[in-house]
């Protein structure tokens, strides 16, 4: 008789990765308030841009200075509380935006935010390592990565309705209070896969289907930092996100300043943007583990998905010379498919380079250099501002494209210089 077949895993994994896809729509949500309302702020508190974007500057602050203390945290309290943690921290400092009516004042809720939020994208991406064989990963990476984009769909068509419904004070309430829902389940569902009651024996043993890890130890930050790997992630972070984190800052005064777009108009150019952008998350993930289920190895998958990403971001250099607002938008939603695509990719590097007890400390560190890269980006806005003028923002946003569209042929190149296998961390000798 014929062996009996081995029993099909179950899907449990997926809901765990839809918990972390709420987290991360949640997160950008509470991070888009303030873009959002950039312009309608500056006319209530008189700021030039200049000023708003000082005040963006403590978020990327406090963020930097977040991401590498709580990458650590998760891998030292886990998952479950970590996440938790972080969540309900910025939870109440997003809704604090509420009480200020100063620059002092805002710049706090930002810098508090930004600490807070530093906790989901290193748990994020542990709880997929928990969860996932590597061959799914950059799938399940591109999942939670889509709520980056879902969030930042929301957020243009929820804050505007709040703003004008309630005032600009809700907006950060409404937007801040759903994080206390998403806790509730969080709580009651998530355990690691050697505790939970739910998990099957076939799905458990899929999960971990991988080869042993070469390092079961946890590294140090001088360990973790004496690897090429670490810098091949530290390079591609800090270059890609300081292009991101400026588009989400930034955006909404390009388009207002070049289309004199306003707060009740900016729905529809932001839902393709970053419809866009979700598509090319998950399209991104799916490439590489598809890649890899048809014998491609792990360093030929992920490198193709990542170049071809970013050959979608190179035409967003001529967005500020557009006359078609349209065209402007088609050109930046590409740019932002790219970039999930790529940061989909990115981010399964950590999980297959660095056992499973180290990804939320090198995500954190790798996210450090990433806000110092957004930190650069918008001091280099705001001086250019101040330089140019008012009547200096499409040469402004010239320049700043040009570089955003460089940017990505340099994080590319640098993440393949220090890992150009990919290989799994040894320990330094």
């Amino acid at each position: 008789m014929p062996p009996d077949p081995a029993p099909r895993p179950g899907r449990f994994r997926w809901v765990i990765c839809a918990l972390i896809f709420f987290a991360i729509t949640i997160n950008y949500v509470d991070r888009l308030v303030f873009g959002i309302l950039a312009p309608e702020l500056q006319k209530i508190f008189g700021w030039s841009s200049a000023d708003y974007t000082g005040i963006a500057l403590w978020f990327e602050i406090a963020y930097a200075v977040g991401l590498t203390f709580f990458g650590r945290l998760l891998d030292w309290i886990g998952s479950r509380a970590g996440l938790a943690l972080s969540l309900l921290g910025w939870s109440v400092a997003a809704m604090l935006h509420a009480m200020m009516s100063t620059i002092a004042g805002f710049s706090f809720a930002r810098a508090l935010l930004g600490l807070s939020e530093a906790g989901g994208f290193p748990g994020a991406v542990k709880t997929v390592a928990e969860w996932f064989p590597k061959k799914e990963r950059a799938l399940a990476a591109g999942v939670f990565n889509a709520g980056a984009n879902v969030g930042a769909i929301v957020a243009p068509l929820a804050v505007p309705w709040l703003f004008l419904t309630y005032g600009w004070r809700w907006a950060f309430i409404g937007t801040g209070a759903a994080g206390c829902v998403w806790l509730v389940f969080w709580i009651w569902l998530y355990r690691t896969p050697d505790r939970h009651p739910r998990l099957s024996r076939a799905e458990y043993d899929y999960i971990h289907s991988d080869p042993p890890e070469p390092v079961n130890e946890r590294l140090t930050w001088r360990q973790l930092l004496a690897t090429r790997q670490a810098w091949s992630f530290i390079v591609g972070k800090c270059l890609s996100d300081a292009v991101w984190r400026w588009c989400l800052y930034m955006l909404p005064l390009f388009f207002s300043q070049t289309f004199q777009l306003d707060i009740r108009n900016f729905g529809a150019p932001f839902l393709v943007i970053y419809v866009m952008a979700d598509v090319g998350s998950l399209a991104g993930g799916w490439l590489s583990s598809h890649l890899i289920k048809r014998g491609w190895s792990v360093n030929a998958a992920r490198k193709t998905a990542m170049a071809i990403s970013v050959a979608g971001i190179m035409p967003v250099m001529a967005a500020p010379h557009m006359s078609n607002m349209w065209v402007a938008v088609f050109l930046v939603g590409c740019a932002t498919a790219g970039h999930q695509g790529w940061s989909s990719n990115l981010y399964t590097t950590v999980s297959d380079m660095f056992p499973k007890n180290t990804v939320a400390s090198i995500a954190g560190i790798g996210g450090t250099f990433g806000a110092l890269g957004a930190l650069g980006a918008l001091e280099i806005t705001r001086r250019l501002f101040e330089r140019m003028g008012p009547g200096g923002t499409t040469g402004v946003y010239s320049v700043l494209f040009i570089a955003a569209g460089f940017a990505y042929v340099g994080a590319l190149a640098g993440a393949h210089f220090f890992a150009p296998r990919l290989q799994p961390v040894a320990l330094p000798g």
